[in-house]
């Protein structure tokens, strides 16, 4: 398929041999690692990707560092996480994008269904959320962001219909809250940065036409709010129904209200040592 992949590694020995499995058939296959320490770099080797490394500084930076840094066989990029899958419809619409000899979009936004414990937990997740994942790499851009990165496209963006399948808890859940440890700590510096003289877009916040630019002035939103783990349970699982998706969803809403008090514990302590008071 004339559809270049990259791939962005960390330590995904256990994930990457089933992604890999629904590229089949990618002949340009880049894998893009942050110095990995178990088998993963050999797998891909024997897979018959390409393999750089760069020691990782934040989500954003390693981004673009991958777009600018490797040198693509097809002009069309896939960038995936090593637990994500590209499902049949998905590998069609690329495939015919691909193949167009004129294209109306610089680069195209595509939803993620989320798996835990056996089954896609629609409700609990903010599906559909859009991330942008195909693109040209000469029309983007990715910003120095910590984590939970955009980027921006100089071109129009278009929708396709097909998923990616998200499988972040095949590591188990240790390695799911030893992430959301990491990525606590990004996001307070982000959340600080708001706080600090950011603006938040309120355009933004009410445009449903452009799904990444609203979610992102969300994020920035929650910054000022009070009681932040608690309205976020509240938002997910009654707001947002994820009562439906039953002990599944429970769990989840509660593990992502742990996830939104660790960002304001790390918040409360980089205050403080900004003040240089004891934490």
């Amino acid at each position: 398929m004339s559809v270049s992949v990259l791939i962005l590694t960390l330590n995904e020995e256990r994930n990457l041999p089933s992604c890999l499995e629904t590229i089949a058939g990618f002949d340009d296959v880049v894998v893009f690692d942050s110095f990995s320490t178990d088998r993963t770099v050999d797998i891909a080797r024997a897979a018959g990707a390409r393999v750089f490394q760069r020691q990782f500084d934040d989500y954003g930076s390693q981004r673009e560092a991958a777009r600018v840094q490797v040198r693509y066989k097809y002009p069309w990029v896939l960038a995936l996480d090593a637990d994500e899958r590209v499902d049949t419809e998905l590998r069609e619409e690329l495939r015919r994008i691909a193949n167009l000899l004129e294209v109306s979009h610089r680069a195209y936004r595509m939803r993620r269904k989320d798996f835990f414990m056996g089954k896609w937990i629609k409700r609990s997740t903010l599906y559909p959320s859009w991330f942008i994942r195909f693109y040209q790499p000469e029309w983007i851009t990715y910003e120095p962001r910590a984590v939970h990165e955009y980027p921006s496209v100089a071109g129009s963006v278009g929708q396709l219909e097909g998923h990616l399948e998200h499988h972040s808890f095949n590591n188990g859940l240790s390695a799911w809250f030893g992430k959301h440890v990491r990525y606590a700590e990004l996001e307070a510096q982000e959340s600080l940065k708001v706080l600090h003289g950011g603006k938040v877009d309120w355009k933004g916040l009410f445009n449903p036409s452009d799904p990444v630019r609203r979610r992102r002035a969300i994020k920035a939103a929650s910054c000022y709010l009070p009681l932040r783990p608690t309205l976020r349970f509240l938002y997910m699982y009654v707001l947002r129904l994820g009562f439906l998706d039953g002990l599944a969803g429970f769990t989840y809403c509660r593990m992502l209200a742990i996830y939104e008090y660790m960002i304001v514990i790390k918040m409360r302590e980089l205050q403080q040592r900004e003040k240089g008071l004891p934490v």
